[in-house]
């Protein structure tokens, strides 16, 4: 019974928890990315035009961040560099996107904010390519 009510939290849960915690903001969002990145050319001419840029970079940027990004938050390889353009994205989902209606239509994107500034206080942990490629670096 005492896991289901910690007093104490060791490494070894912390870093498991971080890696769920990535693999399930990677799954939740590839989907978006894939069907941009294959629909691309029906998606480009009503895409959003964000900051002045045209439909076409509005949507590669979108594509990068939640496609690409997502496969490395994953993997838990530059994590924190590739939460950037995630917290970007979902803050223009809700924001822009939504409205900054984060009880209705983007409450979606909201969870993923939480999710990603979560992943991006806590980095990548000991499960992950960071770990690994980085060990001794401060990176993780």
């Amino acid at each position: 019974m005492q896991f289901l009510q910690p007093t104490r939290y060791t490494s070894r849960l912390v870093n498991s928890a971080t890696l769920w915690l990535r693999l399930g903001l990677g799954v939740a969002m590839i989907p978006h990315g894939y069907a941009k990145l294959t629909h691309f050319a029906e998606y480009q001419s009503s895409f959003m035009r964000f900051l002045g840029l045209s439909d076409s970079v509005s949507l590669a940027l979108a594509i990068g961040a939640e496609f690409f990004c997502s496969i490395l938050l994953m993997m838990g390889l530059l994590t924190r560099l590739v939460l950037i353009p995630l917290i970007i994205t979902a803050l223009v989902i809700v924001i822009v996107a939504h409205g900054g209606d984060i009880a209705g239509d983007g409450a979606a994107g909201f969870v993923f904010i939480v999710g990603y500034v979560t992943s991006l206080l806590l980095g990548s942990g000991a499960y992950s390519l960071d770990a690994v490629l980085f060990k001794g670096e401060g990176i993780s």
